[in-house]
């Protein structure tokens, strides 16, 4: 069943005619991403911020940068609820951070057998992270609006205005009469 754009008090009637961003995606699947976005925002304030909080005596520089940026991605996942579509990229970032990690880091390790105790819930959040996340991402829509969509331009806008007269001949048109 195609989804269908209704004019309301919050989409005016033109924005109505022609399928907004959100009815390209199914309502079911929004749900699913807000689920994805509270699953990740639970997840990550169950796990990361009482250490924000009341971090941990001798944390390491790089500890606390892993902290706050785990901690902005849960604020923003809270975000995500709301705006399922527009936080997309969140999603991406998540996705893209996990597969990083589990090629270049984590099956290596786990492969020789020399994956240290605490990176394995590490290794089995991340594998479950890059199976879901991309169960929520609605790809249809991933595919028209990042992929096949027109850019943004790079530079200003040029607008093209008529000269304005040279001052002499305003004079002489003021004086005249003669416009």
């Amino acid at each position: 069943m195609e989804p269908v754009a209704v004019a309301s008090p919050r989409m005016p009637a033109k924005e109505a005619k022609g399928v907004s961003a959100v009815s390209e995606v199914s309502t079911v699947r929004l749900y699913g991403l807000r689920a994805m976005y509270a699953f990740t925002a639970v997840g990550l304030l169950l796990a990361r911020w009482p250490a924000i909080v009341n971090p941990p005596p001798g944390i390491s520089n790089a500890g606390t940068v892993v902290a706050m940026v785990l901690g902005a991605l849960s604020l923003l996942a809270v975000l995500g609820i709301r705006y399922p579509l527009k936080m997309l990229p969140l999603l991406f970032f998540e996705l893209l951070w996990k597969v990083m990690w589990l090629v270049a880091w984590g099956i290596p390790l786990w492969s020789a057998q020399q994956l240290a105790p605490d990176s394995e819930q590490t290794l089995i959040s991340n594998l479950v992270g890059v199976v879901l996340v991309p169960l929520a991402i609605p790809w249809g829509y991933v595919f028209k609006q990042y992929v096949m969509a027109a850019g943004h331009r790079w530079g200003k806008r040029v607008t093209v205005s008529a000269p304005a007269a040279p001052a002499a001949s305003r004079t002489v048109a003021a004086n005249t009469g003669v416009a």
